[in-house]
């Protein structure tokens, strides 16, 4: 997908609080903020109660997927007049949306590269199904033994999806590639991806592979259980590039180490917020069921990195911008609202 920078007239300036700014966010955001007449002041922090009173002299806040929009946030936004949340990503789990009613508007950018997603997950299939992350370090210490790599072929076997979204509707169509036979499960299928819908009992007991694509609400929090882990088949490898909490940790940790499932391939992980994204390998971490999945190996984990292409931070870069944009101008859109958040659940 790819982003059209506008060319109308420039609006006045405004200066955007970005909290959780990392120098790939500060490379894209200045490459483009000229164009749209934003002046933009980083914060390394993430935004919740305490750091918010960084953005008291800012006229919109910037933030990402582990930043915290809750009741204290937005009582301080108010406060300082400040209206805007601009979300750098299509999730908003993050935000209270009830709460936000009446005081703060909350954009997000609905899409901005399905396709970096989807590759991202049938990339960790590939490489924990043929343990290719693990050849590669073999074969740099010279050890060419093929002894424990052997992995199954993908063709034929069923590849369950649960949520067909735009995300979850180009996976299908990879995992189709691959000549996999495909089945889904979707309560508001948006899409005609052209697969078959079955139930969520069915996606359990019949798939080689699970892969989550579905948005985390109430309705899909841990969707991924001990219940769910009980009924699904014992050479199952389930794939998470969704939410963290879509998945009970500690019930996957559990059937994981009981061979209950055969692996899993995690992007996100529901207590990520105070890791992925940072350098501790100086630090202890004390988070025992992250530790323990990461022990495994039978488990490949990458840090919320399913999104991280050029196309995707252009156009999530891009598409902010005008999201911020036009609400200065007073057109705004991809506004959520709470109204939305509870009657769209695809």
């Amino acid at each position: 997908m790819e982003t059209k920078i506008p060319s109308q007239e420039k609006s006045l300036e405004k200066t955007i609080a970005l909290f959780d700014a990392k120098p790939y966010d500060k490379f894209w955001f200045d490459k483009f903020k000229t164009v749209f007449n934003f002046k933009i002041q980083y914060f390394e922090t993430k935004l919740n109660p305490e750091s918010v009173v960084l953005a008291s002299k800012c006229d919109a806040i910037c933030a990402f997927v582990n930043d915290t929009i809750n009741k204290e946030v937005i009582d301080y936004l108010y406060k300082k007049n400040i209206r805007a949340v601009a979300l750098r990503c299509a999730g908003y789990n993050n935000v209270d949306f009830q709460y936000a009613c009446g005081k703060v508007k909350v954009f997000n950018v609905p899409r901005y590269s399905p396709y970096s997603i989807a590759e991202h997950a049938m990339g960790l299939l590939l490489s924990l199904n043929r343990r290719i992350h693990r050849a590669y370090i073999r074969t740099r210490d010279n050890n060419f033994s093929l002894n424990g790599l052997m992995g199954f072929d993908l063709y034929g076997k069923i590849m369950g999806v649960i949520g067909i979204g735009h995300i979850g509707s180009v996976f299908v169509n990879i995992a189709k590639g691959f000549g996999m036979n495909v089945i889904a499960y979707d309560p508001y299928p948006k899409n005609n991806p052209n697969v078959l819908l079955v139930s969520l009992d069915e996606i359990f007991r019949l798939s080689d592979v699970i892969s989550l694509h579905c948005p985390l609400n109430e309705d899909t929090h841990y969707i991924i259980d001990k219940r769910a882990l009980n009924k699904c088949k014992e050479n199952l490898i389930l794939i998470n590039t969704g939410r963290g909490a879509l998945v009970d940790s500690e019930a996957l940790l559990t059937a994981l180490k009981n061979q209950r499932i055969k692996g899993a391939c995690l992007d996100v992980y529901e207590e990520e917020k105070d890791f992925f994204g940072c350098d501790l390998s100086n630090q202890i971490i004390k988070d025992d069921i992250l530790m323990g999945l990461i022990s495994l190996p039978n488990v490949l984990v990458t840090s919320h990195q399913a999104y991280f292409t050029e196309e995707s931070l252009q156009n999530i870069t891009i598409t902010t911008f005008k999201n911020l944009e036009n609400y200065f101008n007073g057109t705004p859109e991809n506004e959520i609202s709470y109204y939305h958040d509870e009657t769209t659940k695809a």
